[in-house]
């Protein structure tokens, strides 16, 4: 877990400290192809924006409560706008001040 912050509080998890992914390949052929068609068609429009995110097959750490649980959540896809770019291993909603805008998991 993370340092002691001032006055004994104790911050939360950062990425480096919980799992990224459950290490299960995806289910399916169709569930790698839906996911990658959809990453395809949105990040060459994220590039001409000045902020966002889209990710697939990643956890979302929705709250703290969700990490004791150990309840991970690991969406084929989701994508949030109004935050900055950059490289992430997990959202933690906690860190980003939004949950993602849109989440789309296949049930096949």
């Amino acid at each position: 877990m993370s340092e002691p912050a001032p006055l004994g509080i104790d911050l939360p998890p950062t990425q480096d400290e919980l799992p990224c992914d459950h290490g299960v390949p995806m289910e399916t052929q169709r569930h790698q192809l839906q996911m990658e068609l959809l990453l395809n068609q949105l990040v060459p429009w994220l590039a001409e924006r000045e902020d966002g995110y889209v990710g697939g097959n990643m956890f979302v750490y929705y709250s703290l409560a969700q990490v004791r649980n150990r309840d991970f959540k690991g969406p084929d896809f989701f994508a949030v706008l109004g935050v900055p770019k950059r490289e992430r291993k997990s959202w933690f909603v906690w860190e980003e001040g939004k949950a993602p805008d849109v989440v789309i998991d296949s049930l096949i």
